[in-house]
C-alpha cells in the first residue's frame, strides 16, 4: 500500500472541511479524486502535504506513518504537487524553475549548464521545444503548465498530486501528459488526479474517489462505476436535477442594444471583433486557444486600449482608458484566473466582496460599516456562499465559493454589463450548476451578460446568443435556434477551412 489516510478530521472556525474522510491506493495506481467543490478534496490534499495540520486521523505513507509539519517535509518525502493555479517563479528561466530548490552544484557553483541540459531533456519528454533560458512569464498558460509537470516528474516523486492539471492544455498536449502519466505509473509511481471532466478520468484512471460534504461518499473502479452513478454520488441528488442544470430560459424577443463592437482592434490579438450584448441576455463568446476572447473582455473593460474600430454602451460612443472608467460606467469584470486577478487570499469574504464598491461606501474618507454589512451579508445570502462569517479569509473557502464572492463584488456596484471569462473553470458540476442558474437569473432581471467559456456545453445550454472568434476576429454570430454542437465546431474550426 503507498498510501492510506483514514478517519481524516479538519475544521475551520468551527466549520468541518472534512468530517473522517478515507482514501487508499497502491503503488503505480492512478487514483481519480472527485467531488463537488467544498467536498474536501484540497483540505485533504493540503493535510498530506503539509500544508494543513490534521486535527484527527491518520496518514501512513511508504509503509511508515506520518504527518507533515511543511509542504517541503512531504517533498522530500517522495510527494509532488501541481495545484490548479500554476505556482512558477514568473521572472526566472525556465531551466530555473524545473530546478528550483534542487539547483545542481559544480565544484561549489550552480551549474548553470547542467540545468539548461536537464530541462531541456525533461521538455523533450512532454515533446515541447523552447528556449528554457527564456523567463516563464514570456510563455503563454499551457506551456506554463507543461513547465510546472516537468518539475515535479524531475523530483522522482513516490506520489504525484495534480490538480486539475489539464485546465490549460490543448488536445495535444493533454495526449503527452496522458502518456507521461502512463509511463509514471508502469515504474511504479502513483498518481491523484483530481478533475471535473469525467472523459479524462475515465480515459486515464484505474479507480476513482469520491468526496461530498468532507467525507468519502464511494470509492470503485473506474470501469465499474457508470458516470451518472458517479455523478450522483458527487451531488447527492437525483439524475433529473444534474439533466436540467443550466438550462436557458426560452429566447426572448430581441431586446435594446447594451454593448456594441464594431470592427474592434488592439495590438496583434484582436484585429476585428464584431459582438453585441442586449439588455437581458446572456451572449456568450467562443473560440480556441489565442482566438482573442479574453484579449477583446480587456479592451472592453479599459485594461487594453481600442485602437481600432467603435464601442458603444447603449448608444453612445465609448473609449476607456482605464477600467475605472468602465466601472463608472456600469461594467464589471470576473476575470479568467481568480488566483491570480480575482482574490486577494489573505483578505476576509466582507473585504474582497466590497472591494469595487469602496468609493461609495465611503463618508469623509471613513467606510460606513453598517451599509458595508448589509450589503455583504444580503450576497452570502441570496448568492448562498458557504463560510463561517463574512471575516473569515477567502482562501479558505472552496473554489466555487470564491467565485461566488467575486461575482458578488460587481453584482453589489449594480453594473449593466458584467463579463465572466471562464465562470466555472475548476469548479465542480454542482457549483457550475448554480454559477450558471444564476447567471440566467441575473439576465432574466435585466443585466447583460457577457459569458466567456471554453466549455461547448456550457455556452449551448445558457448562451441566447454566441459570438465565434478566430484569430482575433468574429467569424460568426449563432443565435439560439441556430445553435448546436456541430455549428459551434464548424465556426471555430473556421481558421483550418
Amino acid at each position: 500500500m503507498l498510501l492510506s489516510i483514514q478517519n481524516l478530521s479538519k475544521s475551520f472556525a468551527g466549520v468541518a472541511a472534512l468530517r473522517g474522510a478515507s482514501l487508499e491506493m497502491a503503488d503505480g495506481e492512478i487514483m481519480a479524486l472527485v467531488g463537488q467543490n467544498g467536498a474536501g478534496k484540497s483540505t485533504l490534499i493540503k493535510i498530506l502535504t503539509g500544508a494543513y495540520r490534521l486535527d484527527e486521523g491518520q496518514i501512513s505513507f511508504a509503509g511508515r506513518d506520518v504527518s507533515f509539519s511543511s509542504p517541503a517535509e512531504s517533498q522530500k518525502a517522495g510527494i509532488a504537487t501541481i495545484y490548479q493555479e500554476i505556482n512558477l517563479a514568473a521572472q526566472r528561466s525556465v531551466a530555473e524553475n524545473i530546478y528550483l530548490g534542487r539547483e545542481p552544484r559544480r565544484f561549489g557553483f550552480l551549474d548553470h549548464r547542467g540545468m539548461r541540459e536537464g530541462a531541456r531533456q525533461v521538455l523533450q519528454d512532454f515533446k515541447l521545444d523552447i528556449d528554457v533560458t527564456r523567463p516563464v512569464a514570456h510563455f503563454n498558460a499551457a506551456t506554463r503548465q507543461m513547465v510546472a509537470i516537468a518539475r515535479s516528474v524531475t523530483q522522482q516523486a513516490k506520489l504525484l498530486i495534480m490538480d486539475e492539471p489539464t485546465s490549460s492544455l490543448d488536445e495535444r498536449e493533454v495526449a503527452v501528459l496522458f502518456e507521461t502519466i502512463r509511463t509514471l505509473k508502469r515504474s511504479g509511481v502513483g498518481v491523484i488526479f483530481i478533475g471535473h471532466r469525467l472523459d479524462e478520468l475515465y480515459a486515464l484512471c484505474n479507480r476513482v474517489t469520491i468526496m461530498r460534504d468532507g467525507q468519502t461518499v464511494a470509492v470503485g473502479a473506474m470501469g465499474d462505476m457508470p458516470k451518472m452513478e458517479l455523478v450522483r454520488h458527487m451531488l447527492g441528488r437525483e439524475l433529473a436535477a444534474f439533466e436540467a442544470l443550466g438550462k436557458s430560459a426560452d429566447q426572448q424577443a430581441e431586446r435594446p442594444l447594451r454593448l456594441e463592437l464594431q470592427g474592434a482592434g488592439s495590438g496583434l490579438r484582436v484585429r476585428n471583433v464584431d459582438l453585441t450584448v442586449r439588455e437581458g441576455e446572456i451572449s456568450g463568446l467562443a473560440g480556441l486557444l489565442g482566438s482573442g476572447r479574453s484579449e477583446t473582455a480587456r479592451i472592453i473593460f479599459g485594461m487594453d486600449r481600442l485602437e481600432r474600430g467603435t464601442m458603444r454602451m447603449s448608444g453612445a460612443g465609448r473609449t476607456y482608458d482605464e477600467p475605472a472608467e468602465a466601472i463608472a460606467d456600469g461594467i464589471g469584470l470576473v476575470s479568467e484566473d481568480r488566483k491570480v486577478d480575482g482574490i486577494v487570499p489573505d483578505m476576509s469574504i466582507r473585504e474582497n466582496m466590497t472591494l469595487a464598491l469602496l468609493p461609495k461606501l465611503r463618508r469623509a474618507g471613513i467606510v460606513d460599516r453598517a451599509r458595508e454589512d448589509e450589503i455583504v451579508q444580503r450576497f452570502i445570502k441570496a448568492l448562498r456562499i458557504k463560510c463561517a462569517s463574512a471575516d473569515q479569509p477567502i482562501k479558505e473557502l472552496s473554489g466555487g465559493n470564491q467565485q461566488k464572492v467575486l461575482l458578488a463584488r460587481w453584482l453589489c456596484t449594480d453594473p449593466k454589463v458584467l463579463i465572466v471569462d471562464e465562470p466555472t473553470r475548476g469548479i465542480d458540476i454542482g457549483a457550475k450548476s448554480e454559477i450558471l442558474k444564476l447567471l440566467r437569473s441575473l439576465a432574466d432581471e435585466g443585466l447583460s451578460v457577457l459569458m466567456i467559456s471554453s466549455e461547448l456545453e456550457e455556452l449551448l445550454a445558457a448562451a441566447d446568443r454566441i459570438t465565434v472568434l478566430s484569430d482575433g476576429a468574429s467569424v460568426a454570430v449563432l443565435p439560439r435556434q441556430a445553435m448546436s454542437e456541430k455549428a459551434l465546431l464548424a465556426a471555430m474550426a473556421h481558421q483550418v477551412d
